[in-house]
C-alpha cells in the first residue's frame, strides 16, 4: 500500500514541536520504501522513543507556514484483523506488569466514573473475547459518528452521554469500559485504508482502534467501523490520545490543510 500525509501548519513565532507520525517499529520491516519525515523548510530534527516504544521527532518550526510530509510504500498480507473468539481473561494477580499501566484511568480514559456502569452494561457477557466485543457493539451503536463533532478534550464520560464524536472517542469509550471490567486495554492510531470496503470512500484520515489483552497477547478491537478491516498500519500506542497525538506543540498555530492515503498499489 501507498501511505502518506500531507499537513500544512502555520506558525506566529518559532514553536518547539514533537511529532508521532513514523510507522511503529512492529511494521517497520513492511516498509518497501521508508517514510521520513520530511519538513519544508527544512529544519534540524531528531529523533528518539518516548516510554511507550513509539518513534517520536523533535523540531522547532519557523515563524510562517511549515508543511510535514511523507510518502512510503508498505507490504501488507491482505489479511482481515484476526478473530480469537476462545481468547479469554487473564485475572488481574496473573497479567504480565508491563499490562497493569493499562489497567488504570488516564487523561481520556476516565474508567473510574464508568466503574459501576460497565459492570452493569457488560457483567452478564462471558469474560474475555465475548464480553469485549460486547463492548464493541455497544460502543458503535451509542456514538455517532461526525467529524463536526470532534473535540480534543472530550474524555469517554463525556462521549458517552454527548454521544457523538469521531473514532477516539470510539476508542476511548471502549478501552475506558475494558479498564473498568479489569481488561488492559491500550490506545491506538495508525492508517487504515478501505481495501475490501465497498465505495464512496470517505477522505483520507488516520485511524484510532484499541487493543485488549486476552490469553496472554494483544488483539485489535475497532468499535467505530466493528469489523475486521484489511490494511491496518500501526503509527503509535499508548493509554490515550494525549500519548500518541500527531503532533503536539509548544506554541500557537493553526492547521491550515490535512491530507492523508492509504491506497492499494495494483
Amino acid at each position: 500500500m501507498r501511505i502518506g500525509y500531507e499537513i500544512q501548519y502555520e506558525f506566529p513565532q518559532p514553536t518547539p514541536v514533537i511529532a508521532t507520525l513514523n510507522v511503529h517499529f512492529a511494521r517497520v520491516s513492511d516498509l518497501v520504501a521508508p517514510d521520513h519525515v520530511r519538513l519544508e523548510p527544512a529544519v534540524p530534527i531528531s529523533g528518539y522513543r518516548d516510554g511507550f516504544g513509539n518513534w517520536c521527532s523533535r523540531f522547532v518550526a519557523p515563524a510562517g507556514s511549515m508543511s510535514l510530509s511523507t510518502d512510503a510504500v508498505i507490504r501488507d498480507s491482505g489479511q482481515a484483523d484476526p478473530v480469537c473468539l476462545a481468547a479469554g481473561q487473564t485475572p488481574v494477580e496473573a497479567l504480565p506488569e508491563e499490562t497493569l499501566v493499562f489497567l488504570l484511568p488516564s487523561r481520556f480514559c476516565d474508567s473510574d466514573r464508568l466503574l459501576d456502569l460497565a459492570w452493569q452494561l457488560f457483567g452478564a457477557f462471558g469474560p474475555g473475547w465475548p464480553r469485549v466485543q460486547a463492548i464493541c457493539d455497544f460502543t458503535h451503536r451509542h456514538i455517532e459518528f461526525g467529524y463536526a463533532h470532534a473535540r480534543v478534550t472530550r474524555t469517554a464520560s463525556e462521549a458517552y452521554q454527548e454521544r457523538r464524536g469521531v473514532c477516539r472517542d470510539y476508542a476511548h469509550l471502549a478501552v475506558a469500559f475494558c479498564r473498568a471490567l479489569n481488561i488492559p486495554a491500550r490506545y491506538c492510531t495508525g492508517y487504515l485504508g478501505d481495501v475490501g470496503m465497498p465505495p464512496p470512500y470517505p477522505p483520507g484520515d488516520f485511524a484510532a482502534w484499541f487493543e485488549a489483552h486476552l490469553d496472554g497477547r494483544w488483539h485489535v478491537f475497532d468499535p467505530r467501523n466493528n469489523v475486521p478491516r484489511i490494511g491496518r498500519v500501526l503509527i503509535a500506542r499508548g493509554r490515550d490520545a494525549a500519548d500518541v497525538a500527531m503532533t503536539t506543540t509548544f506554541g500557537p498555530n493553526t492547521l491550515r490543510s490535512f491530507r492523508v492515503w492509504t491506497d492499494e498499489v495494483a
